[in-house]
């Protein structure tokens, strides 16, 4: 499907966006689950005043999502109109060390460059980030954490641009983090934060980051099209002990499969559709809910219009799909 082209709408000021416009844009091609419909204005920003010009003058009728990497997120199959705002790692993916063990880094940043530069400076509690497939602007989003530790034990402030445009700095108490989960001020584009970590030693916390990566290759289908972990683990109970209890290993809807390595994991094993993953979400919320009286939460972050005819219903609403296997 496509949307109406916007541009059309913007005429009167869109000529001085320096970034990427691209109307109906495929939003399979930034998706780690390799799924999803198109945006109606895919916009890209040239630098932190490009984005802040843009969304001065952009209508305020006009939706606007914000997406990193692209890796904890399922765009439905239908798309995602009005804006859809990508910060690329070339104008907001830098990172810079500062006095008092501290690290300021761009919000299009991999995370896992935050935990190298980090590691380099001798700056430890930032390692973590080593383990969280995404961006750091994701990870100041949803509170992205990982063997013990979380964002926000660590994040000291925040920059970023409101959608009127202006730009604004937040301090960590302004974003009332929780599991999984900001409060923030509602409509603010993250552009980079400053993170505060202890003394250490590079090659201590060197080793520290390999022994990360080494357990989340041998626990974890890193090298698959995946969404990273699906469900958020309910209070003192692991998500993936549950999904697997509930018999869900391996268990499939089309090519959307529940990983046999790590049971809070989904992957598209080759052709599945965003409708496909999702419904295998909601087929494992429901056998869980069966098994243990329990409903799983969504981690990964789900988007977008469904196709037209092709809705999936919270947990199923308990019936059985043709399909599952």
């Amino acid at each position: 499907m496509s949307f109406p082209d916007l541009l059309p709408q913007l005429a009167g000021w869109i000529g001085q966006v320096r970034g990427t416009l691209i109307a109906n844009h495929p939003l399979a091609k930034v998706s780690w689950f390799r799924v999803g419909g198109p945006a109606q204005l895919y916009f890209e920003p040239a630098d932190e005043a490009d984005l802040a010009l843009f969304l001065k003058n952009l209508p305020a009728d006009i939706k606007v999502t914000v997406i990193g990497l692209g890796s904890n997120l399922l765009i439905r199959d239908g798309g995602i109109d009005g804006v859809v705002v990508k910060l690329p790692a070339k104008a907001f993916g830098g990172v810079e060390v500062l006095e008092g063990n501290r690290i300021r880094a761009g919000a299009g940043l991999p995370d896992v460059k935050i935990a190298t530069a980090a590691a380099k400076a001798g700056v430890d509690g930032l390692q973590f980030f080593r383990g969280i497939p995404g961006a750091v602007g994701g990870a100041l989003y949803m509170n992205a954490g990982c063997y013990g530790t979380e964002t926000r034990e660590r994040v000291v402030s925040l920059r970023g641009v409101t959608r009127q445009g202006e730009i604004v700095e937040l301090s960590n108490a302004d974003m009332d983090y929780s599991y999984r989960h900001s409060n923030g001020p509602e409509g603010v584009i993250f552009t980079s934060a400053v993170f505060e970590g202890a003394p250490g030693d590079s090659e201590e916390i060197l080793a520290k980051m390999r022994e990360i990566t080494d357990r989340r290759e041998s626990t974890q289908p890193t090298n698959t099209r995946t969404g990273g972990s699906t469900f958020k683990n309910p209070d003192g109970l692991s998500a993936w002990k549950l999904v697997d209890e509930a018999g869900c290993r391996g268990l499939r809807i089309g090519d959307a499969q529940v990983s046999e390595m790590h049971t809070n994991f989904l992957i598209n094993l080759d052709a599945a559709s965003a409708h496909d993953i999702e419904t295998l979400g909601e087929t494992v919320r429901a056998k869980v809910r069966e098994k243990h009286g329990i409903e799983l939460n969504w981690e990964i972050r789900r988007m977008g219009h469904f196709e037209a005819g092709r809705d999936v219903r919270e947990f199923l609403d308990g019936e059985v799909f043709a399909g599952v296997q």
